[in-house]
């Protein structure tokens, strides 16, 4: 595989350089004084950015834009073959990447290479450890896959000391990695339109823990079903976190909540008290996140109060419990939950808010997902007193299955529960400008864009 050696930059290529990730890369690398160059249908404020920085940008994918200067080429999963840049770099023979893989490459240039990793809560974690790092005047490179505002964006460039990112499963991206420390918060069924079943979802997990080696640190959810078997044999040092003191280094106790949900506990390492931790977050799913950062800054030797300061001033990301404003006396939250385990932690942290009536405008994400996790879904979304199921957000999927939203309403239907499928965004906003009332709460949930909804509601 091509290497990419920060003492050696040269002329990089992004087939598709406008999205959140690969720009997040392009930008790196223009720090590192690499020569950048790429394509996208569009300008944004994304390419712009990279524009000022001295990457140069063609707008529209052609033959053309592959120059002569070109040393490697990189491009994502949404590149088809046919595309006409990917066949002119095959027809000139240069040497190309995924994204993953040029990730990968990257982190071979750092100390401490961190990989978050896991079914939900990788954004947040690696947030969390972020604010940690830079609490305790370090000089971390990270890329996470939301807006962080305490670094400016989804992009920190900093020293060669730590470089902290989001692992994916997804196509088993992150196994194209080169971690010195992996975190690994939960393993459910998901992404099944690539996974066969769970088993194959965690015989991809097994493979990513043992790409570390005897230096290597594993920072493992004792929770996880069998988490043994996925860490027996391991070379590298296992760290435990969880809900069991008896099975955890890092656990739990005393925890309390303030009077919008944000948590408190009682730090326990190996089932002695280390101190108190108190996040600005809401959610006990949170607390078992900030568990795995603390394991993680600590590994590093990163002191208690640097640690306790850093979760303090962590007050989330774009699109994670994100309170986007008031209108009309109702508060509206906006969250990234797309699986049935995450919508379950959210209208959990959801129901410690203040409110009269918790609303939820649920976006399915795919229809593979929808429909492997039909039963599910429903079952997490009877958390809500109502909810509002917009059309399903198709992403790279086309519904050969015949799934459709209107199927969850059944099943929460047929379970008690309170549910109505509108299909048009117009029509949701209509429907709860009549429908909510002063002190309700009203949550837009999914991956798509049904943020929308709520930004629109809040004349944004």
């Amino acid at each position: 595989m091509y290497q990419i050696d920060f003492n050696k930059p040269e002329t990089i290529h992004f087939i598709g350089i406008g999205g959140i990730s690969m720009s997040g890369l392009a930008q790196i690398l223009l720090e590192e004084g690499f020569r950048v160059s790429g394509s996208d249908a569009h300008k944004t404020q994304l390419t712009e950015h990279l524009e000022q920085m001295g990457a140069k940008i063609a707008y529209g994918q052609r033959a053309s834009n592959i120059t002569e200067d070109i040393d490697v080429v990189v491009y994502t999963a949404a590149i088809h073959p046919d595309n006409l840049e990917f066949q002119a770099v095959q027809e000139r023979k240069i040497p190309m990447l995924t994204r993953a893989e040029l990730l990968g490459e990257m982190m071979r240039n750092y100390q401490n290479a961190v990989n978050i990793a896991g079914t939900h809560g990788k954004t947040t974690t690696t947030s969390m450890l972020t604010d940690i790092l830079l609490a305790a005047g370090t000089d971390p490179t990270v890329t996470v896959g939301g807006i962080l505002h305490d670094i400016g964006g989804n992009i920190r460039v900093g020293g060669a000391e730590y470089f902290v990112a989001e692992a994916c499963e997804y196509t088993n991206s992150f196994l194209s990695f080169f971690p010195t420390m992996e975190i690994i918060l939960n393993i459910e069924a998901d992404h099944l339109d690539f996974f066969k079943d769970l088993e194959d979802i965690r015989h991809s997990f097994r493979l990513f823990a043992e790409k570390l080696d005897e230096k290597g640190i594993l920072i493992i959810n004792s929770d996880i079903q069998d988490v043994e078997a996925l860490v027996e044999g391991l070379p590298c040092q296992v760290v435990t976190f969880g809900r069991d003191p008896a099975r955890s280094r890092y656990s739990a106790a005393a925890i309390t909540y303030d009077q919008v949900g944000n948590g408190s506990y009682t730090l326990l390492i190996d089932g002695a008290e280390a101190g108190q931790i108190q996040l600005h977050v809401p959610g006990e799913h949170n607390i078992y996140n900030s568990l795995s950062a603390v394991a993680a800054a600590m590994s590093f030797g990163i002191p208690l109060e640097k640690i306790q300061e850093g979760l303090l001033r962590f007050t989330g990301t774009e699109r994670r419990f994100e309170k986007k404003g008031v209108v009309g006396g109702v508060t509206v939250i906006d969250d990234y939950a797309h699986h049935p385990q995450e919508i379950r932690a959210t209208l959990a942290a959801a129901k410690r808010y203040p409110h009269k009536k918790l609303w939820c405008v649920f976006q399915p994400h795919t229809y593979t997902r929808t429909a492997a996790l039909l039963d599910e879904f429903a079952e997490a979304l009877l958390e809500a007193d109502e909810v509002v199921l917009a059309d399903i957000y198709a992403a790279r999927e086309v519904n050969t299955i015949g799934i459709s939203s209107a199927d969850i309403a059944i099943k929460i239907a047929e379970a008690g529960g309170k549910a109505c499928y509108i299909p048009s965004f117009d029509e949701i906003e209509t429907f709860l400008l009549k429908k909510c009332v002063p002190g309700d709460l009203l949550i837009t949930m999914g991956a798509g864009d049904i943020v929308k909804v709520g930004e629109r509601l809040l004349g944004k």
